[in-house]
């Protein structure tokens, strides 16, 4: 089993690690009916999907 001869310094550690930080959901709008929904989803509001009806939209009440 391979073990580290010497410990890594922390700026190394650093350097490895600046990519990891979570980042925010990336947000886009609806052709049809202009609401914003998250990328590659179906529309909430309308049920639209890349131009096309996928799913009966939800009703108000």
């Amino acid at each position: 089993m391979a073990v580290p001869k010497r410990k890594h310094s922390n700026s190394r550690t650093g350097k490895r690690r600046a990519h990891d930080a979570l980042k925010p959901r990336q947000l886009g709008y609806c052709p049809k009916c202009n609401a914003t929904i998250p990328t590659h989803t179906i529309c909430p509001v309308c049920g639209s999907y890349m131009g096309r009806m996928v799913v009966e939209p939800k009703s108000g009440s």
